[in-house]
Parts: C-alpha cells; structure tokens; sequence
C-alpha cells in the first residue's frame, strides 16, 4: 500500500468519524421528543455501547501473545480520565441539548481544541506563539457571532443556561484529551478507549438510580431505536473509526480533517429537526473552523 493510499484511506475514516459524532446531537434532540430525561438517555447509551467495548477487549487480549503488567496506578488514572471525559462531559453535554439547538451544541462543543491550548500553556507551561493567540480570537469571535443571533431569535429558552452546559463539556472533555496523552502510550489506543468508556457506565448507572431508581426502561419503543443508534453510529463506530484514522494522517491532519463536523450537524439539524440556517450561524461557523484550523495546523507543523 502508497503512503498515499494509506493517507486517503486514513482521511475517509476520519470523515466518516466526524459524520458519526455529527450525528450525536440529532439523535440527543430526537430522544429528547419522546419525554426522556437526560441521565436516562444516557445511561441508555452507556449500556448499549458497553458489551461492543467489552467484546473488543477480550479480542485485544486474545490476540496478544503476552499480558504486560499494568501497575493499579495507571488503571486508577483510566477510570479517573473515563470519569471526567465520559461521564462529566457527557452529562452536561447531555444537559446543554436540553436548552439549546444540535447546531449550536456543535459549534459551542467543536471549542475543545482551543482548550486544550490553553491547559497546555497555563498547566503544562507550553509556550502559546502569536499565531494561536491570534487563532483564539478568531474561534471565541466566531462563537460570539453564532451565539448572539441564536439569542436574539428567542426560539429556545435559558438558551445562557444551555450553552454553559455545552462549553462545560468541551472544557472537562479537554483535561480528558490533556490527561490521556501518556496514558495512550502505556495502554494503546483500543484498549484506553474501551476501559474509559466503560469507567463512565458504573457513575452513570448509580446517578440514574438516585434519580429514577434505575427506571429506565418505560419510555417508548422510539427511544431505545435512538439509543442503540446513537450507541453504534455515534459511540463505538467513530470513536475506533477516528483512531485508525489518526494512526494513517496524524492527530493534526485528523483535527483539520474532522473540523468538517460542525457543518455536518447543521445540515442534518436543518434536514431531520427543521432548525434555522441564519447568515450569521454560517459566518460564526466559518471563523470558529478558522481559528479551530489553525490551532490544529500550528500542533501539526
């Protein structure tokens, strides 16, 4: 196989990635028409995607001629990272979609990088070039743009409440992304992916009990279609997909590559939910995949 073979077939499963983790938002609002609660749902989507992780670590483990050891400290930092990154950020992401349109979420959520930036420079004392500060205020006017006609369209309520949600998630998702770096190295890929995802279901389970006991199975047919959708297509699927990917094109490649997501969901929100397109959502969007771009771009060189 060319290395250019290799990097097309690398860049079709980032794009398919990224279409997968559009989808997620469509799924998260159609759910949300049948009366769903947000910890159900995602309890739901937990349990669903849990025995596919399980499967592809007992496939991982077979495969493997020796078991290296493991020390209980880096287990401990997995289900510590699983916690925030899956558990924290998706809850409130959860939460977000309750008071605010799939395409805003996306824009608001498509932030992460910039976060990762800035943990990186405040914590890490990576030193910030003049370019990234510059692609910052590109991303955070972008936003500004998108958000305010979302705001005065007076179409969703506690819209504020809603986009804080969001911009929560993609922050704790960012100490997730900062935290997993060595911890990929140790573990490998598939196998700190499954553990993470799969560290998120025990805390996710046990609020869902003291919010509901666990009663998560009276909601109509519809919404268990979503959830196993949203399970397959928007969980596991993309969440292995993007990995192989990074593996053929690089993480940067794959950043500039997957940036295509936030359009993705506003088409499908304007096809499957009936939201508005405005002038200013798209120009929102263009500076926050600029700013977003060039953060991706200055990692990679």
């Amino acid at each position: 196989m060319t290395d250019r073979t290799k990097y097309l077939i690398g860049a079709f499963l980032v794009f398919g990635a990224a279409f997968g983790f559009a989808l997620k938002g469509i799924f998260i609002k159609s759910a949300y028409q049948y009366g769903i609660d947000s910890i159900s749902l995602l309890a739901l989507r937990f349990l669903f995607s849990a025995p596919f992780y399980i499967i592809i670590i007992l496939r991982t483990r077979a495969k493997e001629a020796t078991h290296p050891y493991i020390p209980k400290k880096i287990w401990w930092q997995v289900i510590f990272v699983g916690f925030i990154g899956y558990y924290i950020s998706a809850y409130v992401n959860f939460l977000g979609l309750e008071y605010v349109s799939a395409s805003l979420e996306r824009i608001l959520l498509f932030i992460y990088p910039t976060f990762v930036l800035l943990i990186n420079a405040f914590l890490v004392k990576r030193k910030v070039t003049r370019l990234q500060w510059l692609a910052l205020l590109i991303t955070y006017a972008g936003i500004m743009v998108a958000f305010m006609k979302h705001f005065e369209a007076h179409q969703q309520k506690n819209i504020a409440l809603g986009s804080f949600f969001v911009i929560l998630s993609g922050l704790t998702y960012s100490f997730y992304l900062v935290g997993s770096d060595k911890l990929i190295s140790k573990l490998g890929t598939t196998r700190f992916t499954s553990w993470a995802m799969l560290s998120a279901l025990v805390p996710t389970l046990i609020h869902s009990f003291f919010y509901n006991r666990l009663n998560i199975f009276q909601f109509p047919a519809e919404v268990y279609v979503i959830s196993l959708s949203m399970a397959i297509f928007s969980t596991v699927l993309p969440t292995y997909i993007f990995s192989e990917g990074i593996k053929r094109v690089g993480s940067g490649n794959a950043s500039i590559i997957a940036s295509i997501g936030p359009i993705f969901t506003i088409i499908l929100a304007t096809l499957f939910l009936g939201e508005p397109i405005w002038l200013e959502q798209i120009i929102g969007t263009i500076l926050v995949l600029a700013g977003v771009f060039m953060v991706s771009w200055k990692g990679k060189k």
